[in-house]
C-alpha cells in the first residue's frame, strides 16, 4: 500500500527514509517494527531457480505493517509458522526491529549495532515471521537493531539445477538470497538507526549452517563483522556432483527428466514442494548422514567446504560465537526424522560410505569413537554419535581452526525443563531459542513448563541474550552477575556451559576430541 503524502501518516508510526524507499512501520510497547520489506524481486516465473535480483527502490511511502509470506513448504509441527502466516513463492522479505522511539540516523548520538537473524528449519522449513523470532525483547534495552529475513527453501532455494542445464538455471540460490539481504542491510540500515559497519549475522540449525557457509564465502567479506553459529551442521554441505544427483532425483519426481526449463517453471509451487519433500526423505535414507538440500560447494561462490576452510583457519577473520545443545539428536529420534542416523547399522553404513568416498582420509576406528562414550548406556550411544558427527564435532573443528585467526567463544546449552527431561528430549535441538529470544510462552498447547522450570528459564533468558548483545556491540560476551566467558584458545579450550547457573569449563570436550581424532570428517 502506498501513501501519497507523509502528512497522511499517523505521526505515532515510525518512518524510515532509506535508499530502498520510505517505510512506515508500527510502534509497539518495546519496539518500533517494520515488517515485510521487499529486498528482492519476486523469484517467480522466469526468475524461478535464478539468482535473486535486488528490488527496485519503492515509490511513495510504503506501509511496512505485515510480514511478507513464508517460502513454500509443508506444515511441520516442529517448526510452527504462526497462525496468520501466508506461504508464497514471492517470499524474499525482511523485517527490522528497533528500540521503541529510536530515530533514524542523524537524529541520535550513535547508530546501533545490527544483528541479522537467519532462521533454521533443515533448509526446508521456517520463516522470519515465526512467533519465536518476535524481536522486541532483543531490542528493548536500546542497544541493538535486529533484522530477520526470509530466503528460499527446499526445492526452490537449495535445489541446484545448474548441473543439468547451466544456461537456464543458477545455483546456491538461498545463499545468494542471504547475501543480497545483507547488501540491503549494508545500504539501508542507517535509516533505521543501525550501523552498517557493525553487523553481526546469527542463526541456528540451517541458519547456523548458512552462517558458517558465509564465513567461507569470499564475496561476503565486509557484509558482516561478527558471527554467531548455533547448532550449525557445518560439515553437511556437498559438491556439485552430489547436487546434480539430487537434481536428477527431483526431475524424475516431477516427470521432467530432460530438465526442460519451460515445463519446470510452469509447475505449481505446491508440486515443487511435494517432489522436493520426497527427495528430502529419500536421500538420507539411502545415504545416512547426508542431506538432500544444503549450500553447494560450487567452486565459485562457495569455493571449498566451509568446515575444511574454517578448520584450517582460512575463513573470514571475524569474531565468532559457536556452540551446540547437549542433547541435539534426541529431537530427531522423537520426530522420527530421517535426517540423522541413530541406529548401529545406519551409523556403520555412514562410516563405511565416508571411508569409501574418501579412502585417503584416515577414519577413526569405531572402537576408539565408542570409547569417548564410556558410561553411556548402549541405547543412548547412537544418539551421542549422531549428535557429535552432525553437530558437536564440526563445531569443535571450526572453533579449533578459526580461533587461530579470530577470537572465538565456544558454548554448550545444557538446560532442560523437567517435562523435556521426562520425554527424554533434554536440551535437544533448538531448545535454546525461546531463551535467546525471550519468547518463553509457546502458546496454550506448549507443555515445556508443565512440570516447572519457568523461574529458572526466566533467569537464563536475559542472561543469554545479554551475552549475545554484548558480543554484537563489539565486547566480550559477558552478562551482569554471571561468570565471565573466556575465549576459546588452544591452550585452555574454555567452554561456557549455559545452564541454571552458567559455568566455564576447560576442555569440556577433551574425551570427544580424543575419541574422534583430529581428522575433519565429511561427505563431498
Amino acid at each position: 500500500m502506498f501513501i501519497e503524502k507523509e502528512t497522511q501518516v499517523n505521526k505515532s508510526r515510525p518512518i524510515a527514509h532509506a535508499p530502498a524507499g520510505s517505510f512506515v512501520g508500527s510502534r509497539e510497547k518495546l519496539a518500533s517494527v517494520w515488517r515485510g520489506i521487499r529486498y528482492a524481486k519476486p523469484p517467480t516465473g522466469e526468475l524461478r531457480w535464478r539468482d535473486p535480483v535486488a528490488a527496485s527502490p519503492a515509490d511513495g511511502m510504503v506501509d511496512a505493517l505485515v510480514y511478507g509470506p513464508a517460502a513454500p513448504q509443508l506444515a511441520n509441527p516442529a517448526v510452527p509458522l504462526g497462525e496468520d502466516t501466508r506461504v508464497d513463492e514471492d517470499c524474499l522479505f525482511l523485517n527490522v526491529w528497533a528500540p521503541s522511539g529510536h530515530q533514524a540516523a542523524g537524529h541520535q548520538a550513535e547508530a546501533l549495532p545490527v544483528m541479522v537473524w537467519i532462521h533454521g528449519g533443515a533448509y526446508t522449513f521456517g520463516s522470519a515471521a515465526q512467533p519465536m523470532y518476535h524481536g522486541a525483547k532483543f531490542v528493548s534495552t536500546g542497544e541493538v537493531i535486529v533484522v530477520t529475513l526470509n530466503y528460499r527453501l527446499g526445492g526452490l532455494g537449495f535445489l541446484d539445477l545448474s548441473g543439468v542445464n547451466s544456461a537456464e538455471f543458477d545455483g546456491n540460490l538461498a545463499l545468494k538470497d542471504v547475501l543480497l539481504a545483507l547488501r540491503w542491510v549494508r545500504h539501508n540500515i542507517a535509516a533505521f538507526g543501525g550501523d552498517p559497519d557493525r553487523v553481526t549475522v546469527f542463526g541456528e540449525s540451517a541458519g547456523g549452517g548458512l552462517v558458517t557457509a558465509l564465513l567461507a564465502t569470499p564475496s561476503a567479506e565486509g557484509l558482516f563483522h561478527r558471527a554467531i553459529a548455533q547448532s550449525s551442521p557445518a560439515s553437511s554441505m556437498y559438491g556439485a556432483e552430489r547436487a546434480t544427483q539430487v537434481a536428477k532425483r527431483f526431475l524424475a519426481a516431477v516427470g521432467v527428466p530432460d530438465g526442460d526449463a519451460e515445463r519446470l517453471r510452469a509447475l505449481a509451487s505446491e508440486e515443487v514442494v511435494q517432489a522436493a519433500m520426497s527427495v528430502y526423505a529419500q536421500v538420507p535414507q539411502e545415504a545416512p548422514g547426508t542431506l538432500a538440500f544444503a549450500p553447494v560447494i560450487d567452486g565459485t561462490l562457495l569455493p571449498e567446504a566451509p568446515v575444511k576452510v574454517l578448520s584450517e583457519g582460512r575463513g573470514l577473520k571475524v569474531p565468532l560465537i559457536i556452540g551446540t545443545n547437549r542433547d541435539e539428536a534426541s529431537l530427531f529420534k522423537f520426530m522420527k526424522s530421517p535426517l540423522i542416523p541413530i541406529t548401529d547399522d545406519r551409523i556403520m553404513q555412514m562410516f563405511g560410505d565416508m571411508s569409501a568416498e574418501a579412502p585417503e582420509i584416515e577414519m577413526p576406528p569405531i572402537e576408539q569413537v565408542r570409547a569417548a562414550y564410556e558410561g553411556v548406556r548402549h541405547r543412548a550411544l547412537g544418539l551421542g554419535v549422531a549428535r557429535d558427527i552432525g553437530f558437536r564435532m564440526p563445531t569443535l573443528w571450526v572453533a579449533e581452526g578459526h580461533s587461530r585467526v579470530a577470537p572465538v567463544w565456544l558454548y554448550r546449552f545444557d538446560y532442560s525443563t523437567p517435562f523435556l527431561r521426562l520425554l527424554g528430549l533434554g536440551a535437544t535441538h533448538a531448545t535454546e531459542l525461546p531463551y535467546l529470544w525471550g519468547n518463553l510462552d509457546g502458546g496454550p498447547k506448549d507443555p515445556t513448563f508443565k512440570l516447572g522450570g519457568r523461574r529458572v528459564a526466566q533467569s537464563i533468558s536475559p542472561r543469554m541474550r545479554a551475552r549475545w548483545v554484548a558480543f554484537a556491540k563489539g565486547e566480550a560476551p559477558n552478562a551482569p552477575d554471571a561468570p565471565a566467558w573466556a575465549a576459546y584458545e588452544l591452550t585452555s579450550r574454555s567452554t561456557l556451559v549455559i545452564d541454571a547457573v552458567d559455568r566455564c569449563e576447560p576442555d569440556l570436550d577433551g574425551a570427544l576430541r580424543e575419541g574422534w581424532g583430529d581428522t575433519v570428517l565429511s561427505f563431498s
